[in-house]
This record gives C-alpha cells, sequence and structure tokens, in this order.
C-alpha cells in the first residue's frame, strides 16, 4: 500500500514537471529530484540507468550536508507530497465508500447531515491510520534506500551548478523512462495496487467502521445538535465553512419560508376573493334568468348532498317531505316548496352555514328545452349514414349509448328491431312528448331495411325527461335530469347524449362531473340561442362535450350557439330520421347533431375502454373554421372514418 501511494504521488509530480517543461515547482529542486529517484527506484529503474551523474567527487563536509539534505527533503517530500495526495485520494475513495455503504444500509432514511457527519468522523479515522502507516513504512523503508541511492549517486553529481544540471538531466530522464514505461507501469501496475488496496484496505476499513458506527451512534448522532458536532470533528478552516454554509442555508431556508408562507396567503385569499366574485357573477346570472318565471319551476328549491349531510341537517332542525335516493352518484336529492317571496341566496346560505360551503348544493328546479325543430318535407332530407362517413365496425358493434330526452315511440318500424330500454323521469301524470326522442334515437340505433342508424346493433337506455306544459309547451326540470342521470349511471352505460339546453344550475353541475368522474362520457347540444346567445347547459360545463351543427357544405347551422366552450361540429341540418307515429321527417338544430358524436365516442371507448375519445375526435376533426380550436366549429367537423378503419358512408361532407 505504502509502495503504490509512494508510486502514485511520485508519477504526479513527474507529470506536473512535464506539463511545464522544467518548472519545479514549490518543493524545489531536491524535492522533486528526490521525488524522481524515489520514483526510479520504486519502477525498478536504477539510478545508472535514469543518466543522474552530474559530475564532481564531493568532500566529507557535502556528504554530511547531503545527507541531512536528504533526510529533511525526505521527510518534507513525505509530509507535503505524500500525505497531501495519499490523503486527497483517500477522501475521495472514503466518500465513495461512504456513500455506497450508506446506500446498502437504507441510506435514504437517514437525513443528510447525519450522513455528513459519518462520512467526515470516518474520513478521519481512516486518515489517521493510513497517514500513520504511510509514515512508518516511508520513514524505515523509503529513507534507507533513498539515502543509500543518494549518498552513492548525488554525492559524485552535485556542483556549484546543481540546480541546473538537475533540471536539465532530470527533463532527459524523465523523458526517456516516462516514454518506455509509464503506459504499462499505470496501467498494470497502478490500476492493480491501487484498486486492490482502496477495495481491500478501505472497505474494508469503511465498512467495519460503518457498520460499527451507525448501529451505536444514529441515536446519539441525531440527539446532538449540528453545531456540536461541526465544532467536535471538523478543524478550524472546515468550521468556518460550515458555518458559513449553515448560515446561508439558514437565511435561504427563512426566505424561502418567508416566501412561501406569503404567497400561500396570498394565494389563498385571492382564490377566496376570486370565488366571492364567481359566486356574485353566478347569482346575478341567476337572479336575471330567474326573472324569466318559464325557466323555474316555481315555489320549489332543491338540495342535493352525500346522505350523511341530509342526517347533519336534520339534526339542525332542516326536515324534507321529499328525497330521493340517487345510488348511482352515491347522493340524495331534496325537493322543498316554498313561497314565491323566498330568497334562494339566504335559503343557500344557511344550508352551507350548517354543513360547510362543497358539501351540499342548494339551487331552484330549473327547466330546459330541446328547441323547436327546423322541420321538412323528408325527401329533401340527408340519412345519418349519407352525412358522415363511419368505420364499417360501427353497424355490428353493441355499443352502450344512454341518451336523456323526451320519450320514445318503440313501435315505429324503423325502431322495432331496435333495443331501446326507456324509463320515463317526468312528472307523475304528465303527458310525455316522444317527437324528438324517437328522432334522436332512430338516428343512433334505427334497423330496418327502409331505414338505418348508425348503430343499429347498439344498445340504447332511454331516459324520459321531457312534459307537455299548458304555457311552455314541451319543458324538462332539474329534477328529472338528474334521476335520469342516475339511472343511465347505474345502468352502465359508456357516453350520454343529452339534446337539450338551459340555464345553469348547482345540482345538474355536481351530478355531471360526478358522472364524469366515475369515467362515464357526457355530450349535449350547443344550443339554439343564435350566435349571439349566452352560453347554454348542460353543454357549457367543463364536463360535458359541446356539439353544434353544420349542414352538408360544412356551414355552421345559422341558429347554432357560439362561443369557446364548443368542442365538435358534426351533421344537423335536415337530418332525416324516424317521425313518432309512424313515417320521416327531416329537421334540423344541434340537438340532432349530438347522436353523431356520441355514437363515435361510443365506438371508441368500446375499442379501447379508458382512452380519452374527445381528444382522439378532436385530433382527427377537420378543421373548418380558424385554425386550431374556434368559437364556432371547436375543434372542427367530425370525423370518425379518420379513427381507425374503412368508412361505410356513401356520400361525404
Amino acid at each position: 500500500m505504502v509502495i503504490a501511494t509512494m508510486f502514485y504521488c511520485n508519477l504526479l509530480k513527474i507529470k506536473d514537471f512535464i506539463s511545464n517543461r522544467g518548472c519545479l515547482g514549490t518543493a524545489g529542486p531536491y524535492s522533486l529530484s528526490l521525488s524522481i529517484v524515489l520514483c526510479l527506484t520504486l519502477m525498478g529503474v536504477s539510478p545508472a540507468r535514469a543518466q543522474l551523474s552530474l559530475g564532481g567527487p564531493p568532500d566529507d563536509v557535502v556528504e554530511e550536508q547531503i545527507e541531512e539534505s536528504v533526510e529533511e527533503a525526505v521527510e518534507e517530500a513525505v509530509d507535503d507530497n505524500v500525505g497531501d495526495s495519499v490523503a486527497e485520494q483517500v477522501e475521495d475513495a472514503v466518500e465513495e465508500a461512504v456513500e455506497e455503504r450508506l446506500l446498502s444500509l437504507g441510506g435514504d432514511g437517514i437525513d443528510q447531515s447525519i450522513e455528513e457527519r459519518f462520512e467526515e468522523q470516518v474520513e478521519e479515522s481512516v486518515e489517521e491510520n493510513i497517514e500513520e502507516e504511510v509514515v512508518d513504512a516511508v520513514e524505515d523503508s523509503v529513507e534507507e534506500q533513498v539515502e543509500t541511492i543518494v549518498e552513492e549517486e548525488i554525492a559524485e553529481s552535485i556542483t556549484e551548478d546543481l540546480e541546473e544540471s538537475v533540471e536539465e538531466t532530470i527533463e532527459d530522464a524523465v523523458e526517456e523512462v516516462i516514454e518506455e514505461s509509464v503506459e504499462e507501469i499505470v496501467e498494470a501496475t497502478l490500476e492493480e495496487s491501487v484498486e486492490q488496496v482502496v477495495e481491500t484496505s478501505v472497505e474494508d476499513s469503511v465498512e467495519d467502521s460503518v457498520e460499527s458506527v451507525v448501529e451505536q451512534s444514529v441515536e446519539q448522532v441525531v440527539e446532538v445538535s449540528v453545531e456540536e458536532s461541526v465544532e467536535d470533528t471538523v478543524e478550524a478552516s472546515v468550521e468556518q465553512g460550515v458555518a458559513l454554509a449553515v448560515e446561508q442555508g439558514v437565511e435561504q431556508s427563512v426566505e424561502d419560508s418567508v416566501e412561501q408562507g406569503v404567497e400561500g396567503e396570498v394565494a389563498s385569499a385571492i382564490e377566496e376573493q376570486i370565488e366571492s366574485e364567481i359566486d356574485d357573477i353566478l347569482e346575478g346570472l341567476e337572479s336575471r334568468l330567474e326573472v324569466d318565471e318559464s325557466r323555474i319551476m316555481r315555489d320549489q328549491w332543491l338540495v342535493m348532498a352525500e346522505p350523511e349531510v341530509f342526517e347533519q341537517l336534520a339534526e339542525e332542525g332542516y326536515l324534507f317531505a321529499s328525497v330521493t335516493d340517487l345510488p348511482g352518484m352515491g347522493m340524495r336529492l331534496a325537493e322543498v316548496a316554498a313561497p314565491s317571496s323566498f330568497d334562494i341566496t339566504e335559503v343557500r346560505q344557511g344550508v352551507i352555514d350548517v354543513v360547510g360551503k362543497e358539501r351540499a348544493k342548494v339551487d331552484l328546479n330549473h327547466i330546459y328545452t330541446a328547441g323547436d325543430p327546423v322541420s321538412i318535407s323528408p325527401e329533401d332530407g340527408v340519412l345519418p349514414r349519407d352525412a358522415i362517413g363511419f368505420p364499417a365496425d360501427t353497424e355490428g358493434m353493441n355499443l352502450s349509448i344512454g341518451m336523456i330526452d323526451s320519450g320514445v315511440d318503440v313501435t315505429h318500424p324503423a325502431l322495432a328491431g331496435s333495443s331501446i330500454k326507456s324509463q320515463s323521469f317526468a312528472s307523475k301524470g304528465a303527458k310525455l312528448p316522444d317527437f324528438h326522442g324517437t328522432a334522436i334515437a332512430s338516428i343512433i340505433a334505427a334497423n330496418n331495411d327502409d331505414y338505418q342508424g348508425l348503430a343499429p346493433s347498439a344498445n340504447v337506455y332511454a331516459a324520459a325527461v321531457f312534459e307537455n306544459d299548458r304555457d311552455r309547451g314541451e319543458i324538462a326540470s332539474t329534477v328529472a335530469l338528474v334521476r335520469a342521470l342516475d339511472w343511465l349511471m347505474s345502468s352502465g352505460v359508456d357516453v350520454v347524449n343529452i339534446s337539450l339546453a338551459g340555464p345553469p344550475n348547482r345540482l345538474l353541475e355536481t351530478a355531471l362531473s360526478r358522472a364524469a368522474d366515475q369515467g362515464v362520457m357526457i355530450l349535449a347540444a350547443a344550443g339554439n340561442g343564435g350566435p349571439v346567445a349566452e352560453p347554454l347547459f348542460p353543454a357549457a360545463y367543463d364536463s360535458v362535450v359541446a356539439v353544434t351543427a353544420v349542414d352538408s357544405a360544412g356551414q355552421v347551422y345559422r341558429l347554432a350557439n357560439r362561443g369557446s366552450y364548443l368542442d365538435l361540429a358534426a351533421p344537423g341540418v335536415d337530418v332525416m330520421h324516424a317521425r313518432a307515429g309512424g313515417g320521416y321527417s327531416a329537421s334540423s338544430g344541434t340537438s340532432f347533431a349530438v347522436p353523431f358524436a356520441a355514437t363515435a365516442a361510443a365506438r371508441l371507448r368500446q375499442l379501447e375502454p379508458g382512452i380519452d375519445a374527445l381528444e382522439v375526435l378532436a385530433n382527427s376533426a377537420e378543421d373548418l373554421g380558424p385554425p386550431g380550436r374556434d368559437n364556432i366549429y371547436g375543434y372542427g367537423l367530425l370525423r370518425p372514418s379518420a379513427t381507425g378503419a374503412p368508412s361505410v358512408a356513401t356520400s361525404d361532407m
């Protein structure tokens, strides 16, 4: 180990000398010459081969001075050159060994400061042991060899021009020896010696030290403060560096903590302010909508929450006469009769004060409509399969599609062979219309020789929510929509087609979010309010895919809503469909565009469950308006045939 270390250190000095072409460094000519002689001796190169004969026999005085100088030079070389270089190598090796050992012992769980203190303690211990071994061995072995060689060779060679001659002679000797031997010696001797020494000595020492120290000292080191440990184990210069680092770290930590605290408080305050402002905006919007009593069920308000919330409200004196369980959502819905003079804002705040803001939703029972379809003669209409190309595999797929609409005339010849399961969620005893629902169901799943839907083998779950009102025509309430959605979720449908629109409602928004969280994809009509109309719901909710309508030329439907909430465009102008009671009609509106997108989404989700169907459809859509998503066409015109299989369309838009 000592020989390898001395060899390595002197090789470094020789390399440094060659690089500087004669620069002797801070150790002086004696130190360098001794290092070269020692290195050559250890390498097996005799002084005669090194050509160190410099002339002139010395007298006795010179010989004594040489011996003293040699001894001093040896000690200085050992202390300065060997000790420092060995210490640096040992420190590097120890650090790597300590890190590897700590990792093998589960170092991930040990605090960084403990790891650093162990490294320092082990490094100091190994340094002291190795330095003692190096000094003893060098003094015993190197002094004898060097003194003998120097007495025989240097004594005959020293002259008045010692510095100049030594430099020139050493340079020649070094060039010859290094050119012949360095590569072989470094690769063969240095690698074998140093690696063996480091691996055997350091690994054993570190492993033993770490195991014993870690087992015995972890609890003690954790309890002792960093300041006391540094003061006891680090020298003065290191103490200053550590103190400075700690000071900077503490300052930075304090600064970061203060900044994070301030940022957190500011963010929280801003968030609360924004939420408050949004609530105020929604309140104002609701107030404007509520002025039109055709948009609400008068003298009624609703509460929707999880069952335990209702239990808490009951303890506070809130009693509800009509409560409906919503098992698909894991919630309950309560309908409360109230005088026309009541303030929904005060009622909502009262419930929130009891159970908290996010635990219960309180709102009015809003009204939704499908819009009056613009119809033409069926002879001028476009068959669904001719309106847009669908992959051939769609025809035979057992897609699971839900729809929230009016009733469906399942006795119609086009639907008699279709798989349609219906259930009504309108008021008891109400008269149920079936024109609109029959039209949508036929576009999806009609299955006879005269008229084929997009997916004739699909399983359709039709939730009837519309009822005829003497003053307001065909309407659907929030209660009916929420209950219908819960039924569809319980039925396990992949997508839900909603061909209606109306005002925002907190209960409906929450129900749609619950459905989306459970993997049900909701698609809804953008609305037929015209280009300057306000956004309509549920299409405008983030959890819903908003669909607008275009004609056979790709032009947007003239009455379609516009806005940033639009996602896709699909055929919805002059689309031919079954008419309740028999026969066929052709109608226009955003409602008739939704079944195209719903069928395409259902196909993708069945082919690859868990897929982001909207992303796929958006990426394959034909961009009709300004580049990218826009307020007229959304991502663009639906192109189902671009998502996988050959098209079955006979014509294209």
